[in-house]
């Protein structure tokens, strides 16, 4: 029995790991240095719109943020932005390709430069985008049925009542609702899952 809810847990956050943010450390555990293909660190990613970008870095680096052209030329006078705080994050939000660099002399010529193409966010689980609509009224009020009738003693018989209907409203634009989530939450909850099951 244990197995089999575990095997549900796994596949269930196998099909909908698109619909999470993520955050990636730029370089994995070697971060934002010298020395590293940042083009194949790209490869086999998929960003998207909502997730963030992690710099880490030394004080000899730092991070522009530059157009195509910037990119391809190793120029970071026109960038957008410049960060030198050595732990840099920078949410995607839009769709394209964004493009950085470090600005210290010779670094982007040796390769410290990054090209990450933005897809859209990921579908979320639906939500409506409007109310239902009221169902119509009719033109004039039906008549209770019998047993809606006060009973004789003035007490609420407990077969009678009925509760009243819950509105409708669309859901909040909570992070949940917006599908962002942290990776290692579902972690710890595949361990404890796990560490309940065994």
């Amino acid at each position: 029995m244990g197995s089999a809810v575990a095997t549900a847990l796994l596949l269930f956050l196998a099909a909908f790991p698109a619909a999470f943010a993520v955050t990636f450390k730029v370089g994995d555990i070697s971060g934002w240095t010298s020395n590293i293909n940042y083009t194949d660190w790209v490869s086999g990613k998929t960003f998207r719109v909502g997730d963030t970008l992690e710099f880490i870095y030394g004080p000899s680096h730092s991070v522009s943020v530059v157009d195509k052209a910037g990119y391809d030329g190793c120029d970071s006078s026109g960038a957008t932005q410049n960060f030198f705080d050595g732990d840099t994050k920078i949410d995607l939000t839009t769709v394209g390709t964004m493009h950085f660099l470090c600005p210290t002399f010779g670094h982007c010529l040796s390769g410290m430069k990054l090209a990450v193409p933005v897809l859209a966010a990921a579908p979320s689980p639906s939500t409506p985008s409007s109310p239902p609509s009221p169902p119509s009224t009719p033109s004039s009020p039906p008549s209770p049925p019998p047993s809606a009738s006060p009973p004789t003693n003035g007490t609420p018989d407990s077969d009678t009542l009925t509760p009243p209907p819950t509105p409708l409203t669309p859901s909040s634009p909570n992070a949940a609702s917006k599908g962002v989530m942290s990776y290692g939450i579902i972690g710890v909850t595949m361990i404890l899952m796990y560490g309940l099951m065994t």
